[in-house]
């Protein structure tokens, strides 16, 4: 199946991130994720300059990749992103997502993340604000709105960014754009119906999916997607 069958193929989408999963059994991780209606993989990549923090880097992602058969949803917060993009597409990258602060020029990244046959996303911050990609909304598949301030799991929803996900779907609809707009930071279950009302159509979770209902993945997932 081609990646944008999973990108269509719900209305919403569950992007559980392996950021909350026990990194000693990752590869099972993974598989109970599948087994459980994750739409695709969520995979955080840090490289505690742009972000204070250290996650996993290619050759993880190359061994995690004979796991599923789920898209990898690879969020970079590197820096400079550009010259690792090939990396990360070649260990097995579905959806490289990279922040536009990352890279001299985000237009030849996207340029090379679409050359590597690959679909291209880009990462706003809460602080970033959306005129910084008003002239490449046409050119990408996805933009990923970040609901914390990225480098930690397990932190807590900023209500605030809501209005920049919702002027960002009346975009969406006014220019007849066909990309999708994911969220990621506190998603739950208290607050995942107002994401989802405001625009998004794939959500970001690590600690709920992995540790709410003792550990309940389908249901946490099921729950996410309000089905």
């Amino acid at each position: 199946m081609i990646l944008v069958d999973w990108l269509s193929m719900k209305k919403i989408q569950i992007s559980p991130s392996i950021l909350s999963a026990d990194f000693s059994q990752l590869g099972n991780e993974i598989k109970k994720l599948e087994q459980g209606g994750a739409d695709m993989i969520h995979v955080d990549v840090m490289d505690g300059h742009f972000v204070p923090n250290l996650t996993i880097g290619p050759p993880v992602i190359k061994r995690l990749r004979n796991c599923t058969k789920l898209p990898f949803d690879v969020h970079l917060m590197i820096s400079p992103v550009h010259k690792y993009i090939e990396d990360y597409a070649n260990a097995g990258a579905d959806i490289i997502t990279i922040h536009p602060e990352a890279t001299e020029d985000l237009i030849e990244s996207i340029n090379l993340i679409k050359k590597l046959n690959k679909k291209v996303g880009v990462s706003l911050n809460p602080n970033t604000k959306l005129n910084i990609i008003d002239n490449i909304l046409n050119k990408i598949d996805l933009v990923l709105i970040m609901s914390v301030f990225p480098g930690f799991g397990g932190q807590k929803f900023m209500p605030e960014v809501l209005e920049k996900i919702k002027s960002l779907k009346e975009i969406k609809e006014k220019n007849k754009l066909n990309f999708d707009i994911e969220v990621d930071g506190g998603i739950n279950f208290e607050n995942n119906k107002i994401v989802i009302d405001a625009g998004a159509n794939i959500l970001v979770s690590g600690t709920t999916i992995f540790k709410e209902n003792n550990g309940n993945i389908k249901k946490n997932i099921d729950s996410l997607k309000l089905a």
